[in-house]
């Protein structure tokens, strides 16, 4: 795929959804990272039912360290993994009392030293907490970088530099929202809906769905 086809992509979606932002449910840094946190192998609409009421009662990393393990796992037992998360959560929120003032850290290093943070969802905070320029690789930007040929490349790794070195940089920050709307709602893993794609043209994909 050439430079001028995925300008006009990124065009289309930035003219389709000015203003991209995660589903995901939060008021601070902090309250973002748990949800991302929780987020793992769960969806967002399960995660914000629970960060509602946890959030209620746990808003800081100090009244979340406070309420301990057992109190996060209480309301967080809808969520898959809920116990191993809940752990992950309160270990967090007491590193970040004891190491950085109860304030989330803004590099990358710091983040992954965190319990229950990797490389994507290091980038996810990155991205959407502080504004960095940076592309958070999940299954769904995995298969639309794939699918329509962006970016495509063995693994999300692999696709996290490509895009970050092909995604126009007018575009970059909106980028990984817009891909990851795009392969939950449209571009879909079983069928994507290709005839409501606004990229459909422009996609290299050869599977192409009439509907």
């Amino acid at each position: 795929m050439n430079a001028a086809k995925r300008e006009a992509i990124f065009a289309r979606l930035h003219a389709a959804n000015p203003a991209p932002t995660t589903e995901l449910e939060y008021g601070t840094p902090f309250q973002l990272l748990v949800a991302v946190i929780l987020s793992a192998q769960a969806t967002d609409r399960s995660v914000n039912l629970a960060t509602r009421e946890l959030f209620r009662v746990a808003p800081t990393p100090a009244a979340m360290a406070a309420l301990g393990e057992d109190g996060v796992a209480e309301r967080i037992r809808t969520i898959g993994l809920f116990r191993n998360k809940a752990k992950n959560v309160v270990a967090t929120s007491r590193i970040l009392l004891e190491r950085h003032g109860g304030e989330v850290p803004q590099s990358r290093e710091a983040l992954e030293a965190l319990p229950g943070v990797g490389r994507k969802t290091a980038n996810v905070i990155l991205n959407t907490a502080f504004g960095h320029p940076v592309i958070a690789v999940d299954t769904h930007i995995f298969r639309v970088a794939n699918r329509t040929a962006i970016a495509p490349g063995r693994n999300v790794v692999e696709v996290e530099r490509k895009l970050e070195k092909f995604v126009p940089e007018r575009f970059r920050k909106d980028a990984h929202h817009w891909l990851i709307l795009h392969g939950r709602y449209v571009c879909k893993a079983r069928k994507p809906e290709c005839w409501r794609c606004v990229i459909r043209d422009l996609c290299e994909y050869r599977g192409k769905c009439e509907g």
